[in-house]
């Protein structure tokens, strides 16, 4: 469910003794409210550009962005109206750092491998999210502490600066078109199609946003030597058989970049030597039409490819 107008939110999950987060903050009625505009800094970009031998200028090379984007976010606690007494102000006001310290901690998520915290908000109606993890979190030293409200800083590190569309798309393409049905009675002429088949072919999806985007493509046997083709742009594929209670996810995000058979076992190894390397199978713009391919006699494989749209900004 998309959070409303203005909200922010942090989560992740657990790691054996250490708690899971969801903590939500921004505006007034959270206590943690924002005192200035979210500010979201890109990191720099490693140029490689080379001088020119016994010449002026420099030949222009591949510049990488060598970090994603930190989004600082300058946040008042107010625990003001939560008690009728100083003492009590300043112990709710206490309470209250204390909960944002440990959100921002991170300690389950950040000691685990490769694993992103998840950081949501809606802005201008947008509901969006950045993948990363929390980096800082600063109260400030304040005589308004025992009065209830103490000035915080908080940071969080987005791995690729992306914001992500909070809603995911999910595309399901079957290895045999939808059966038809023919035309139904009674007829009138001129005949024309309607419904949702008659504009929507089997396999096409949408990607819309300002970046291209990462898919997340699972095979579902019964299914022998499957492929997953985006008509034009790329194929990939695995030399394996999959059977009818099997299944194997292709998750080409930042984050990720795993080829797993039922969630655990790592089938890298069986890419065909066409594929292409997972970081470069992103989903263009615009329309985009996917075919499954291999064998399968009985007609119930398939796959299922899932996105998020993708922004510059939010």
């Amino acid at each position: 469910m998309p959070l409303a107008e203005g909200l922010w939110n942090l989560s992740y999950g657990g790691n054996g003794i250490l708690p899971a987060c969801d903590f939500t903050f921004g505006t007034f009625a959270t206590g943690y409210y924002l005192l200035d505009a979210v500010d979201i800094v890109k990191g720099d970009i490693d140029v490689g550009d080379t001088p020119m031998p016994r010449r002026d200028g420099v030949r222009l090379g591949q510049d990488f962005r060598n970090a994603g984007a930190t989004l600082t976010f300058d946040l008042g606690v107010d625990a003001v109206d939560d008690a009728p007494t100083q003492l009590g102000r300043h112990g709710a006001n206490l309470d209250a750092v204390s909960r944002i310290e440990q959100a921002f901690d991170a300690e389950a998520v950040r000691g685990r491998f490769g694993t992103p915290a998840v950081l949501r908000t809606t802005q201008g109606g947008r509901a969006r999210r950045f993948y990363g993890r929390p980096r800082k979190c600063a109260p400030a030293a304040s005589r308004l502490t025992r009065q209830g409200y103490t000035p915080v800083v908080a940071s969080f590190f987005s791995l690729d600066g992306i914001g992500y569309d909070d809603v995911e798309q999910v595309a399901t393409v079957h290895i045999n078109p939808p059966p038809h049905r023919g035309l139904k009675g009674p007829l009138t002429t001129p005949l024309r199609m309607t419904g949702t088949g008659a504009t929507k072919v089997p396999g096409e999806i949408m990607v819309k946003g300002t970046k291209p985007t990462w898919p997340v493509i699972t095979f579902y046997g019964p299914i022998a030597q499957p492929a997953c083709e985006v008509v034009g742009r790329w194929k990939v594929g695995l030399n394996l058989t999959l059977a009818a209670n099997e299944r194997v996810t292709i998750d080409t995000r930042p984050w990720a970049l795993t080829v797993l058979r039922n969630g655990s076992a790592s089938v890298a190894g069986k890419l065909t030597r066409s594929s292409p390397r997972l970081p470069d199978m992103r989903l263009p713009l615009g329309r985009q039409d996917v075919i499954l391919r291999g064998s399968d006699t009985s007609g119930r494989a398939y796959m299922t490819v899932a996105w998020r749209d993708a922004y510059a900004y939010l």
